[in-house]
């Protein structure tokens, strides 16, 4: 088995898609500038805008501006993730690579629906608008053709079916039409907003209105238009699914995000300016008023007849070529994100065929097509549609967490053309806001979140029942699995190593006759990414035969044990894949070989024992059996016993380190010996949560450390302390306070300085959990 891959050595996509072709790169900055666009005005800017105004008065344009600063929180991590990993997908591909399993496959689910329900709504508002402008044109007077078919959703459907069209037929044709369409949408507010400044100008005294009109109904009025019109600005997501299509991505890419936001909210500023300035209702009604009132909707349009000729006709027209430019766009990136899910088998691997002549995802553009079409003709869109701004924030707040443990994966390895500032407090920021506006939705539209709830746990049950399997089949097919029938609880995983397959057994049977669980011991076969996995099958027999040693030291302590052979091209992969499968509940590994495989550290689901170890001379078993009538005559005199040194600081790893210290102590073998660690002198009193529980039972020698100012001073401090005792074995957590063990150069080589082996334990959790409930606690004085 070759040694687990580096985390910083990151397949792309594209390349494991083996022998296929290739998405080519044919868009330019300004197609990609044209995409956000589209994507974020829509229809939104005539519909929305008025609404906005009917809650915000001349504030709304607070409210646009103040939206664009929340939306730039998350656009700045996009524009680095999008960067330094321009493949398509987006979202989805990052969390796959920062995220444990399965936040991939869900995060991909719900993208692929948010964005097919958004085509769906766009395509719906193009078929509502053309029929009303044919209708009052007198060429479609009844909305039924036949009597039956809704003339609305017909039309709907024909412009899904011909912008699924255009994405099969080529990128390049697909820049062209949402570049011209998108040109013509802002021909339209560009006209709009030049007949605006002129009756601005001929409108005396309307520096009055925007002192009058502030805040009609208060700041929550404000606020409320902030939660209409936030998920307008949203468009970077389908901006970053052009990454394997638009040239020098490095630039590109966070030129356009920027580029197009900066024009966006600026176009929404100018629109709610010029009309609530230029606007002169006929009763006298204030403009707000006369806007946001009733049908709010079509105030806009109202305001625009009244200072513009044929105003209401041009924002007709606007509304027309705004949804469809927003169509082509959402049916570009639906593909792309059921390309990239086909890709790495969540999805149908048929979806990630690429047309040979047009280089386009043809199959992934026309189910999604297909799909689209359906909802928008069959389904009540305003009811799901609800769940798509809650969908969007969620996959925000999952990208946001992934740029954090992507920078900490692969450091300086990826090729970034723009990092994100302040980091990593920007996407700790963007993660506060997308939580905070998806809570305000779940108090004011609760229906979003049922049907979003619904939706994720439809796609769970595929990713368990069907999807997860195909993938490990693809990534790290099983070919060998014996073992005993019986299954337990409890599993353990232990990484087999040909140089020295027995050297970390007695851990894991000291634990599991513990825990009452089995032992699972993994070896893996990597072939090279250019050879198929079939050829890995012929090493199967001889590394089935490898595993005999373990199965007799297993069979003599008995302990339950399964032994598994997998082939992969990344052993990481397979590592993952046995974890999930396996229902692994702790992970025991070389502390070189986890300190090297920061992916594995990051995406692992269990919990973690990194062992540094340089002899096997130290005892785990029992000195006595349970059965036995006369505990004390078998009992090891406490002089003789080994010195186990345990490190406890009450941080995110401190539970899973008492119950290694209960394990290891039950052998009889051990005294325990505790290191209180603290950050500050005046902490200490009460630090060490377990002492009326343990201390008591155990009889614990307990010294109390205060960590220093610096890493070398803290780690000084701790290496001192558990000197003195002259340990045989150390045990202690991921982090010490505030300083992590296992990628910090000053705390590894303060365990090269012990001569006896170290325990290293990793609890699972969700990443930044511990750290946000203790913030909590702390707030509440608990």
């Amino acid at each position: 088995m070759s040694a687990p891959a580096d985390g910083g050595q990151r397949p792309t996509a594209a390349a494991e898609a083996h022998g296929q072709h290739q998405l080519v790169r044919t868009l330019g900055l300004t197609d990609v500038v044209m995409v956000g666009i589209a994507a974020m005005i829509g229809g939104a800017i005539f519909v929305l805008t008025g609404p906005a105004i009917g809650l915000a008065g001349s504030a709304v344009i607070i409210a646009f501006v103040i939206n664009g600063i929340i939306t730039l929180f998350t656009a700045m991590v996009y524009a680095e993730l999008g960067s330094a990993m321009p493949e398509a997908g987006g979202g989805y591909l990052w969390i796959r690579e920062g995220l444990p399993r399965p936040n991939a496959f869900i995060s991909g689910w719900m993208a692929w629906f948010a964005h097919i329900v958004a085509g769906s709504l766009y395509a719906v508002g193009f078929g509502s608008f053309a029929y009303s402008l044919l209708n009052v044109a007198g060429v479609l007077p009844s909305q039924m053709l036949l009597g039956i078919f809704p003339v609305d959703k017909l039309i709907a459907v024909a412009s899904i079916a011909a912008f699924t069209y255009v994405n099969v037929k080529g990128t390049s044709e697909t820049g062209k039409a949402g570049t011209a369409v998108t040109l013509v949408q802002l021909g339209a507010i560009l006209a709009i907003l030049a007949f605006g400044l002129w009756g601005i100008l001929n409108n005396p005294g309307w520096e009055q209105r925007f002192s009058e009109q502030f805040l009609p109904l208060g700041i929550s009025g404000m606020v409320a238009a902030m939660g209409l019109t936030f998920i307008a600005f949203e468009g970077y997501e389908i901006i970053v699914q052009t990454g394997e299509e638009v040239k020098n991505p490095k630039r590109n890419i966070p030129k356009a995000i920027f580029i197009s936001l900066a024009i966006v909210v600026t176009l929404y500023c100018l629109m709610a300016f010029v009309a609530l300035a230029a606007t002169n209702a006929p009763d006298g009604t204030p403009a707000w008023k006369f806007i946001g009132g009733d049908n709010a909707e079509l105030g806009i349009s109202r305001a625009v007849d009244l200072f513009m000729p044929y105003g209401a006709f041009v924002v007709l027209a606007g509304g027309i070529v705004s949804t469809l430019a927003a169509l082509n766009a959402t049916t570009f990136s639906s593909a792309r994100v059921a390309l990239a899910m086909g890709r790495n088998y969540n999805l149908p691997h048929k979806l990630s065929e690429i047309h040979p002549v047009n280089k386009t995802p043809y199959v992934a553009a026309i189910v999604s097509g297909i799909i689209m079409a359906v909802m928008a003709y069959a389904l009540p869109l305003n009811d799901i549609a609800l769940a798509a701004g809650v969908i969007f924030l969620l996959l925000f707040t999952q990208v946001n967490v992934s740029v954090i443990t992507i920078r900490r994966m692969y450091g300086n390895k990826l090729d970034y053309g723009f990092k994100t500032p302040l980091f990593p407090l920007i996407p700790v920021i963007g993660i506060v806001l997308k939580l905070g506006l998806a809570i305000y939705l779940l108090v004011t539209q609760p229906l979003s979140w049922v049907i979003t709830i619904l939706w994720i746990l439809v796609g769970f049950v595929l990713y368990r029942m069907y999807t997860f399997k195909k993938e490990v089949e693809h990534y790290a097919p099983l070919v060998t699995q014996q073992g005993a029938e019986e299954r337990r609880a409890y599993r353990v995983l232990l990484m087999y190593s040909p140089e020295n397959p027995d050297r970390l057994a007695k851990y894991a049977t000291r634990i599991a006759r513990e825990t009452a669980g089995e032992v699972n011991v993994l070896r893996i076969i990597t072939v090279p990414l250019q050879t198929p996995l079939s050829a890995g099958t012929a090493f199967a027999e001889s590394a089935r035969r490898a595993f005999q040693p373990l199965e007799e030291v297993f069979e003599k302590r008995g302990v339950p044990s399964h032994y598994l052979v997998r082939i992969s091209h990344d052993a990481t992969e397979a590592m993952l894949a046995t974890i999930e499968e396996q229902k692994v509940n702790l992970l025991i590994a070389d502390l070189e070989t986890l300190r090297r495989n920061k992916k594995l550290l990051t995406l692992a689901t269990c919990d973690i024992l990194a062992i540094a170890a340089e002899s096997d001379e130290l005892e785990m078993e029992p000195v006595r059996e349970q059965v036995e009538a006369d505990l004390e005559m078998h009992a090891v005199p406490a002089e003789e016993k080994k010195n186990m040194v345990v490190i406890y600081d009450g941080g995110p790893h401190a539970n899973l380190v008492l119950k290694i210290t209960s394990w290891l102590e039950h052998s009889g073998r051990f005294k325990v010996n505790l290191v209180s660690v603290s950050k500050k002198e005046e902490e200490t009193d009460g630090s060490v949560a377990m002492k009326p529980d343990y201390l008591s039972q155990l009889g614990v020698d307990l010294t109390e450390v205060h960590l220093g100012a610096s890493m070398q001073e803290s780690a000084a401090n701790v290496f001192s302390a558990i000197d003195a005792y002259r340990p045989d074995i150390v045990v202690m957590g991921a982090s010490i306070g505030r300083f992590s063990v296992l990628d910090n150069p000053q705390m590894l080589q303060m365990l090269k300085r012990f001569h006896c082996p170290v325990m290293i334990a990793r609890d699972f959790g969700i990443p930044g959990m511990y750290h946000a409930t203790s913030f909590v606690r702390r707030m509440l004085g608990k």
